[in-house]
């Protein structure tokens, strides 16, 4: 089995030089954007057609956005409306992660020199760091690294 290198990144508090520049300097290949909306107006640069456009062209970077590993807007409301506990948000998007059997969608070729894109500035309350660590137990020699 071949070692692979997993990146996550949240485009909020970064300006589109740092954004860019830390894919760019970390060699990412492919964006999995993994928001459940990527269209929203406070995506900026980030909205779905602007970023392939930008990612492609500024740093040959491919896009794939899969909604397979986004939380569901319940759980989003539960969490960001409802103020539930980030701990109970864990183990709700973990159980929907491990329903919906993402196992067949993830390979070598897909998984290598990625990121993983979300909005949040920080991974420790971002489902991306949730995602990047269930992929860790579909592929255990996967290492993670967290661009900001």
């Amino acid at each position: 089995m071949k070692n692979l290198q997993l990146f996550t990144i949240g485009y909020t508090q970064k300006s589109a030089e740092t954004f860019f520049g830390l894919l760019e300097r970390a060699g990412v290949k492919r964006i999995i954007d993994i928001r459940l909306n990527n269209s929203s107006q406070l995506a900026g640069f980030t909205k779905k057609d602007d970023l392939k456009f930008f990612l492609k062209r500024i740093a040959d970077i491919d896009y794939l956005h899969m909604t397979q590993l986004a939380p569901t807007q319940d759980i989003l409301d539960d969490y960001k409306k409802r103020n539930h506990s980030w701990l109970d948000y864990e183990k709700k998007f973990n159980a929907v992660l491990k329903s919906r059997n993402i196992k067949e969608d993830l390979t070598d070729t897909l998984l290598e020199r990625a990121c993983l894109l979300c909005s949040e500035p920080n991974p420790d309350r971002c489902h991306r760091r949730l995602v990047a660590e269930f992929i860790k137990q579909i592929f255990p020699n996967l290492t993670i690294a967290h661009l900001g």
